[in-house]
């Protein structure tokens, strides 16, 4: 027998009155956590899903998520965790796809009123015989409300109302699927990637090892937890260390700086956008530095190395760069403990875990060449749910393609270049946006950057860079692009420059180029 919910259960056993999580002024002890996931387990069962049903769960970093999630996982079903952006329309087809025989959704809020589409997707898929039309279960925006306001749908507080806070965790095996992520679906419709308990578990396990401790943990949690890097890194992992989980809905960087403060935070993980908007914060004077802060992660895309440096220099904590995807659990490889950080470096294989550089027809690439990440070991999962087609387009003889593109050192460590679809051909030449965005983040007038390729009549793509600028700084179209004339080789430098404010993000914090097309 192996479970995920292990994580929880080990740690309430030996800290029950260790805080799990805060939120506002809430505090949440480990015991009272691993309580309210019992009677979501009892509820489960008491419905009839078990072992082998699937179990979505629309929820942002609230203290429902964590003890909902344990919950599905001590029933021995699986977790489907959907983004909370998600329309009904989308929500309907993941709840069809992954054949979810129950939904807890989040009431939301007039400016995303989940709980809406959550019930309009739901109704939806009900028509096809699967879910029970009683299985839709109402997160109250409002604590322990039993009235949900929507016909026929039980808020949480009043389905749990006499259920027994003791289970027995349904013995699931090591190859159970835990949790199906769904992949962000730029091109066609999402995939579900199965997980497996030992995927999960491993990958915690080896993420814990790999982060400084500190004597009593509190890490900030602003990464969605429906995202693989915030449910491993920072759910999984904390929860794991028997640290408090500070949890954040919603990232906004003054917020999160105060909390760091307030809470006295010592591990902070985030995408490259989340660093950019903390520093961006602090030196237009709107924070203080946090000073109880020792380890701070990136994932998700590639960090801009001005950042990283900025970073460092201001918080004096290094920003240990990783990589991974929802298909790899989703750490892959690491700037680890005891190895030598190289800045712009997404590290080196995480223990149990091979990476190699590959051609499209999947020949292996040596020297300092650019290539494909593959990926074999614990993390790679079972499969793309319901698709053995991909699967195999995607999987060879335990080998993970991943179509992220990059070079690989003497010693060993890996740097991203690009993704492969991102690639921009001018003229047929390549180029790859990231090593653009970083030479123009060196501009003294430049504070971020995302460069595309659009169409052109002769040379098939021209290069097109986005810039937020500094803030008390001022650059012309021309003048920038003279500037990247005089610094990049003729075929890579961007012709044409669009200023904006700001730039369209996932829920993540993740830039969608597909937008700035």
């Amino acid at each position: 027998m192996l479970n995920l919910s292990v994580i929880l259960e080990d740690s309430a056993r030996e800290c029950p009155d260790h805080t799990a999580l805060v939120f506002g002024d809430v505090r949440v002890p480990y015991s009272v956590l691993d309580t309210l996931a019992n009677q979501v387990a009892n509820l489960l069962v008491s419905r009839g899903i078990g072992r082998g049903d699937t179990v979505a769960l629309a929820c942002p970093n609230l203290p429902y998520f964590p003890f909902v999630y344990y919950g599905i996982l001590k029933a021995g079903a699986t977790v489907v965790p959907l983004n909370v952006l998600l329309q009904s329309r989308e929500i309907a087809y993941h709840l069809r796809d992954c054949g979810a025989r129950a939904l807890f959704c989040f009431e939301g809020t007039p400016e995303l009123p989940l709980g809406e589409r959550g019930h309009a997707g739901f109704r939806e898929v009900i028509a096809d015989g699967s879910p029970d039309a009683g299985n839709l279960f109402l997160l109250p925006a409002t604590p322990f409300a039993t009235e949900s306001g929507m016909d026929g749908v039980q808020t949480l507080w009043s389905a749990l109302d006499g259920m027994p806070g003791t289970f027995e965790t349904v013995a699931t095996s090591p190859e159970d699927t835990a949790v199906i992520l769904y992949t962000s679906g730029t091109t066609g419709q999402p995939k579900g990637a199965e997980l497996s308990h030992l995927n999960m578990l491993m990958n915690a396990i080896v993420s814990d090892q790999m982060f400084e401790r500190a004597p009593q943990d509190v890490f900030l949690a602003t990464l969605p937890l429906f995202h693989s890097f915030g449910q491993t890194v920072v759910m999984n992992v904390g929860l794991r260390r028997r640290a408090a989980l500070v949890l954040v809905p919603r990232f906004e960087p003054e917020t999160a700086l105060r909390l760091m403060r307030d809470e006295g935070v010592t591990m902070f993980a985030g995408v490259p956008t989340m660093y950019w908007a903390l520093l961006t914060t602090i030196h237009a004077g709107g924070a203080e530095v946090p000073v109880s802060l020792h380890t701070a992660v990136s994932g998700g895309a590639s960090l801009p190395v001005e950042v990283l440096k900025d970073f460092d220099k201001t918080f004096s904590v290094p920003v240990l760069e990783g990589y991974g995807l929802s298909e790899t659990s989703p750490v892959a490889s690491f700037n680890q403990p005891g190895k030598v950080t190289k800045a712009g470096s997404i590290g080196t294989p995480v223990w149990g875990v091979e990476m190699k550089l590959i051609d499209p027809a999947w020949n292996d690439i040596d020297g300092d060449q650019p290539g494909e990440i593959a990926i074999r070991g614990h993390n790679v999962m079972k499969g793309y749910l319901g698709r053995p087609d991909a699967t195999a387009e995607a999987i060879r003889g335990g080998w993970f393609r991943t179509g992220d593109i990059a070079t690989r050192d003497a010693d060993g460590y890996y740097y991203i270049v690009d993704r492969a679809k991102d690639m921009i051909i001018r003229g047929g030449f390549n180029v790859y946006p990231r090593e653009i965005e970083e030479v123009l983040m060196t501009h003294e007038a430049v504070s971020l950057a995302a460069v595309v390729g659009v169409p052109h009549p002769s040379h098939g793509e021209e290069i097109k860079a986005f810039v937020i600028p500094r803030k008390g700084e001022s650059v012309g179209e021309d003048e920038l692009v003279a500037w990247c004339r005089e610094n990049m080789a003729s075929y890579k430098y961007p012709r044409l420059v669009e200023f904006r404010d700001s730039f369209p993000m996932t829920a993540s914090g993740k830039i969608l180029k597909r937008e700035l097309h």
